[in-house]
């Protein structure tokens, strides 16, 4: 339950640092908005740090399926941008591996 929340709040803080990033560049808000983004994707990258693994590439790995379920969450509360069905079943099969990789025997 601790990896989860540690990897919901990662894929909050990062996607809130790219999309700061993406509203300087394609939607013309002043570059200021960088600078909330560069504290968030350093939130982000600390985060990672707190998962209990032997390895750094397993816990990305794992937290890849979560970052994309979490993207779409994004897509639908922020953007307003209703995720398509095969949005959805791309995201289940991804988190799907990402519960593999965290439930696996290490």
């Amino acid at each position: 339950m601790r990896d989860g929340a540690i990897y919901a709040a990662a894929a909050l803080a990062e996607i809130g640092g790219c999309f700061s990033f993406w509203a300087w560049l394609r939607l013309g808000r002043g570059v200021l908005w960088v600078l909330p983004g560069l504290a968030s994707l350093a939130a982000f990258a600390c985060l990672l740090t707190l998962i209990d693994s032997a390895a750094a590439g397993r816990a990305y790995a794992a937290y890849g399926g979560v970052y994309i379920v979490a993207s779409l969450a994004w897509l639908r509360l922020v953007e307003h941008v209703q995720p398509g069905r095969w949005d959805l079943a791309g995201a289940a099969v991804c988190l799907l591996g990402a519960m593999i990789i965290i439930a696996a025997p290490q």
